[in-house]
């Protein structure tokens, strides 16, 4: 089948382990003809929003990207909002796909979708949602104006033409159909995961040598791993006080990620510590094989796409408690906390670092559970199977 992912609601990063890469690669893996078209959006120097120009190039995998500019004929900056943009028909007419898989569906030009896709029923259109009240829709007129009337209208107008809505959380699959209106029976859920082909989980114990080897830890000592993008409701400030406040000299902890300015300064406030490792911004693949390296993975802030690759390798893990965020749960593999301060985290550290029994337990149950229901490449096949 030729498939069209579309990445024109948000950024599509290059050569990052998001959804947005990690799906069009696998579908092109299982024999698809794969072709993305994408906003201009994408990272700069790994940590800030910004712009690409508008062109057509290959991803590291071979697959076709053809980035689009925004509309000329509108005020830039309501262009971008809109997020209408210039020859998205004429890209599809050349494509032809027989399936869109469309990486949320807030952008105003997915009305050419809808049309394409009227003159060529035989077409199957997938939406997913990564949309919620957690990361958008934060301020009155974000919510009001723009989700529940703009965007609204952007979902209503593809709703006839689709097979299934995918929220990538369940408070996703919520948002879909209370803000959006979505029918219930187009709804369901589809995690995001793990990819295991840039990692093979089946080499744990010859990763987790390696890897502690590199960062000087010992094959008995207790490494705890966190980060990603470090903004303040991560709360890794508070984590690293735990620890520090903790105090066992065998339990370390590892933290990647690029914090922002203002946590850039917080976090050097608490550093540097015996117990405490830092490492900068580190590739998916990367992030992957540290993974494997520790023995517990803790999160106690807001949800990050980390969170399912974590479970989807089969690591143990403490989280922050979120509504309709329980998905990661297998039934054993994690504990939750409700608040993520300092006390919170720490009783929960010393909870698991004292009892081995129950890391032992929960780490079977991860590996278990976590890694087939959290694994993409069964996620990727499952995303385009619905006949609905």
């Amino acid at each position: 089948m030729r498939i069209l992912h579309c990445c024109l609601a948000a950024f599509y990063i290059d050569d990052f382990g998001y959804q947005e890469n990690i799906l069009p690669k696998i579908h092109k893996e299982l024999g698809h003809e794969v072709s993305i078209v994408a906003s201009t959006e994408n990272y700069v120097g790994n940590t800030e929003r910004g712009h690409s120009r508008a062109r057509s190039y290959l991803t590291p995998e071979g697959i076709p990207i053809t980035r689009l500019a925004y509309a000329g004929w509108l005020p830039a900056a309501l262009a971008k909002k809109l997020r209408i943009y210039q020859g998205l028909t004429n890209a599809i007419e050349q494509l032809r796909p027989d399936v869109f898989f469309l990486h949320d569906c807030q952008f105003v030009s997915i009305y050419e979708i809808a049309r394409y896709a009227k003159k060529h029923p035989e077409v199957r259109i997938y939406v997913d949602s990564h949309t919620d009240f957690i990361n958008s829709a934060r301020g009155w007129v974000s919510k009001n104006v723009l989700h529940k009337i703009v965007y609204r209208w952007c979902a209503k107008t593809i709703e006839p033409v689709t097979k299934k809505f995918y929220g990538t959380l369940p408070l996703r699959v919520d948002f879909l159909r209370d803000v959006y209106g979505i029918s219930g029976s187009k709804v369901e859920l589809l995690v995001l995961g793990a990819d295991h082909s840039v990692v093979d989980v089946d080499r744990r114990k010859e990763i987790r040598e390696a890897y502690r080897k590199k960062l000087g830890v010992g094959m008995d000592e207790f490494l705890l791993i966190s980060g990603g993008k470090i903004d303040r409701r991560k709360n890794i400030q508070n984590l690293i006080e735990a620890v520090k406040s903790i105090n066992y000299p065998n339990v370390k902890l590892l933290l990647f990620g690029t914090p922002t300015a203002e946590m850039k300064f917080e976090i050097s406030k608490c550093l540097p510590h015996e117990s405490i490792i830092m490492l900068g911004w580190l590739s998916y693949t990367e992030i992957s094989h540290y993974l494997l390296a520790s023995d517990l993975a803790i999160f106690p802030g807001t949800h990050s796409v980390i969170w399912e690759q974590t479970v989807g390798l089969g690591v143990p893990c403490i989280f922050r408690r979120w509504s309709g965020i329980e998905h990661v749960d297998v039934g054993g593999n994690c504990v939750f906390i409700d608040r993520g301060d300092e006390n919170d985290i720490r009783n929960a550290l010393l909870q698991i670092v004292n009892s081995p029994a129950i890391c032992d337990a929960m780490k079977d149950v991860a590996i278990g559970k976590g890694i087939p229901v959290f694994s993409y490449s069964e996620i990727a096949k499952r995303s385009i199977e619905c006949d609905c």
